[in-house]
């Protein structure tokens, strides 16, 4: 995703940022600043912005939420895009999640707390490699959401591959449990089979 807050840019015709504060910033400063850009997230205290998505990035969601959602059980739900407060400087918004349904309290629900988590899925892209392979998977299991899938696109056929990780409850890291390239199949968070084929993603 795009870059980090760090400076206060001015324009002759643009308002001024607000000043970070010393400590940096906080949850909620992340849901009360006036005109944040869409999908801001919060990353050890700094405003993270999204920056322009290549086709896959958008795409590659759009099959992992149908295929997670065409198996899901009832007691968990399918979510795009959403904020996942980890603690009071973190609240990264992972591509899809799976959240507890009993979390979903209604339309107007802006964010889901950790415990609430069940699945975090980060979809690569090129300005956010560092994020998504190294700062937000640690994060994710210190706040001790079971299950992380990393999603990238490899080769010169732009063929989607699929990590999954699942938590050590012990030293609340992720292990590496599958490397998927044509089809995902495991049994969890709960059982899902969905073909991310290179052709998969082209007939979207």
């Amino acid at each position: 995703m795009g870059g980090t807050m760090t400076a206060e840019p001015t324009t002759a015709h643009s308002s001024r940022w607000p000043v970070p504060p010393q400590d940096g910033y906080t949850v909620d400063d992340l849901f009360t600043l006036p005109d944040l850009p869409p999908h801001t997230e919060l990353i050890d205290g700094s405003l993270v912005f999204v920056s322009q998505q290549r086709d896959f990035h958008s795409t590659m969601i759009d099959l992992l939420m149908t295929g997670l959602r065409s198996t899901a059980p009832p007691e968990v739900r399918v979510r795009r895009e959403m904020t996942v407060v980890l603690d009071r400087r973190n609240a990264p918004e992972p591509d899809v999640s799976v959240v507890r349904t009993e979390a979903i309290t209604g339309l107007d629900v802006t964010r889901y707390q950790a415990a609430d988590v069940l699945l975090a899925v980060e979809v690569v892209s090129p300005d956010s490699e560092a994020r998504d392979r190294e700062a937000k998977p640690h994060k994710y299991a210190t706040a001790g959401i079971p299950h992380f899938w990393l999603v990238e696109m490899t080769g010169t056929d732009q063929h989607p591959v699929v990590r999954v990780y699942e938590l050590d409850p012990v030293t609340k890291a992720y292990a590496l449990t599958g490397i998927h390239h044509d089809r995902l199949k495991t049994g969890v968070p709960f059982p899902v089979d969905i073909d991310i084929s290179a052709e998969a993603l082209a007939a979207l």
